[in-house]
């Protein structure tokens, strides 16, 4: 369970990264919400592609990382949305 955990959050730290990386322009947000929204696009993802039956292959699973690299992408374009508005 431990080894799960530190996986969701190394894979996050990446799909957060890659997230931000397929995003046009400049993104006014910390590489800590960064990751954050990474672990968060990493398990909302993994949810998705078990719901859908793609999420338990063999190998690499490359649809339920793309799925989780939308997901990171939509939440890092909704927070630097919200997190960038200066009120």
């Amino acid at each position: 369970m431990l080894w799960n955990i530190l996986m969701w959050i190394l894979g996050g730290a990446v799909v957060g990264i890659l997230a931000r990386a397929v995003l046009p322009g400049k993104q006014n947000i910390s590489i800590a919400a960064t990751v954050i929204l990474g672990i968060l696009g990493a398990v909302v993802g993994g949810f998705i592609a078990n719901a859908i039956g793609v999420g338990d292959t063999n190998g690499i699973d490359w649809i339920k990382l793309i799925i989780s690299v939308i997901v990171a992408a939509a939440a890092v374009t909704v927070y630097g949305s919200i997190a960038g508005k200066k009120v």
